[in-house]
């Protein structure tokens, strides 16, 4: 199963996370539907209900686009049915938030869209799983493993991993963010944070008494890996890169039945234990990633993608993934923001020379 996830990179930061290439070869950056950018807001702590950000087939919404469009949409997790007939959403009484895909063309819910290709990737940092011991539940993070860049290689050479001080931007990293101009038709291969590729099926609902179209997704499950049986039994259906992300996506070539081939158990993803603070969804700060000892319960020794995550999360610019939590208590406040300053990593000198220059988007 899936019931919450982390997606903390702001939307400008998503469009490039996503970039792809097209049947020509060229690399294009998926722009975000008109205003969907703003429905979006990062979070460390995700749940059902929420908006998130997701890929999908721009002729979806223009039958004229190119065949192998992609655009950026936020959608609300848990699909509503087109044909769910209440005028409140939340009226639904079962959970949709994830569909097995075993039986995916066996309940109406979700044989509709897809047998319509309506097919989605959701995007992510990574999702949450809970292990069961007795009548406790430890919380893991999971995600891709993280891959450095040339870019990165050449900073670790003149700087320790974990330096114990903040650092200025270097000249080098002036230059590689010179080359991720969103305004680029052919932006520069995203070296960042890896987010999860998720295979999703989407709907759109209309309340019967009128109103705006409410866009919804399930999140599809399998089987769980080799590795992460011992967590849980089951498994977001993964899409392991570029081509695999476009096959699911092109419902014009690529027919249902073949699509679903693609929802397979991969062995691909890593994983760390973290702290119960996750355990309650109204808690949003990077605190939900950190890793944790399980014998100790002291922070974990870190592996080489924590350190990429951690870095990536204390970053000089914060504040541009996490909206301000109106719920947070002074003491919250200042811890957060004593964390704004910490050890140094690839993901983090990276971003020092993305973040110089303000985003307008």
């Amino acid at each position: 199963m899936c019931g919450r996830t982390a997606c903390t990179l702001a939307p400008d930061e998503v469009s490039r996370a996503c970039s792809y290439r097209n049947r020509g070869g060229r690399r294009r950056q998926p722009r975000w539907r008109d205003g969907d950018a703003d429905k979006y807001r990062p979070s460390y702590n995700k749940s059902p209900q929420s908006m998130s950000p997701v890929l999908v087939s721009q002729r979806h919404f223009d039958k004229s686009a190119p065949v192998d469009e992609c655009v950026l949409a936020s959608m609300r997790w848990g699909l509503i049915p087109a044909w769910f007939k209440e005028n409140d959403p939340s009226k639904m009484q079962y959970s949709t938030s994830n569909c097995r895909s075993e039986n995916i063309l066996e309940k109406k819910s979700y044989k509709d869209p897809l047998l319509k290709g309506q097919r989605c990737v959701i995007m992510a940092d990574g999702f949450y799983e809970w292990r069961r011991n007795g009548k406790e539940k430890q919380p893991f993070f999971i995600y891709f493993a993280q891959k450095k860049g040339p870019s990165q290689e050449k900073i670790e050479d003149q700087h320790d991993l974990m330096s114990p001080t903040c650092i200025k931007e270097s000249s080098e990293m002036r230059e590689f963010s010179s080359g991720l101009s969103e305004e680029s038709e052919a932006p520069a291969e995203w070296t960042g944070w890896r987010l999860l590729t998720m295979a999703g099926v989407f709907d759109c609902w209309t309340p019967p008494g009128g109103g705006e179209p409410l866009y919804t997704y399930s999140v599809i499950t399998v089987n769980a890996s080799s590795n992460l049986q011992s967590i849980h039994d089951r498994m977001p259906a993964i899409l392991d890169g570029e081509e695999e992300v476009g096959r699911w996506l092109d419902f014009g070539e690529v027919k249902s039945l073949d699509a679903i081939k693609l929802l397979q158990s991969k062995d691909i993803l890593t994983f760390h234990p973290v702290s119960s603070f996750v355990n309650n969804s109204r808690n949003n700060s990077p605190e939900c990633l950190r890793p944790v000892d399980l014998n100790s319960r002291k922070e974990l020794k870190a592996t080489a993608s924590s350190k990429m995550m951690m870095s990536w999360l204390s970053s000089s610019s914060p504040s541009k993934r996490k909206e301000p939590d109106t719920n947070e208590t002074k003491e919250e406040q200042d811890h957060n923001a004593k964390t704004q300053c910490k050890p140094v990593g690839r993901l983090q000198l990276w971003l020092q020379g993305a973040n110089k220059k303000p985003r307008t988007k």
